[in-house]
């Protein structure tokens, strides 16, 4: 055991070499002119697909608000002519005969 540990801190003692700049190829690890115009292809792509997304959300909304105003368009012309098919079904002649009126008389028998 402790072997392992005199061999683990000789190894951590002893400095890794490191390359020096002179051995390093500019060529080889910059992108250089393929990769800024495949790095400037997929910004442009990717400014246009967000571009493209933002007016078809814009779109959607506008169609969503239209079609909430005709249906709440639809749904009072409806209520309108409900109260009135009741207001016309309603026959104060005939409240008065069967006794529905609280206010009025009483039918006769």
């Amino acid at each position: 055991m402790q072997h392992a540990i005199v061999a683990f801190l000789s190894a951590a003692a002893t400095p890794t070499p490191t390359p020096s700049p002179a051995e390093v190829d500019p060529d080889i690890v910059t992108p250089g002119v393929v990769g800024f115009v495949v790095t400037a292809f997929i910004a442009i792509a990717v400014i246009l697909l967000v571009w493209d997304m933002m007016r078809r959300i814009r779109r959607g909304r506008v169609r969503a608000d239209i079609q909430e105003e005709l249906d709440a368009e639809e749904q009072a012309a409806r209520a309108t002519e409900a109260t009135e098919v009741d207001d016309e079904s309603i026959d104060p002649a005939d409240d008065e005969t069967r006794g529905d009126d609280p206010g009025g008389p009483a039918p006769k028998r």
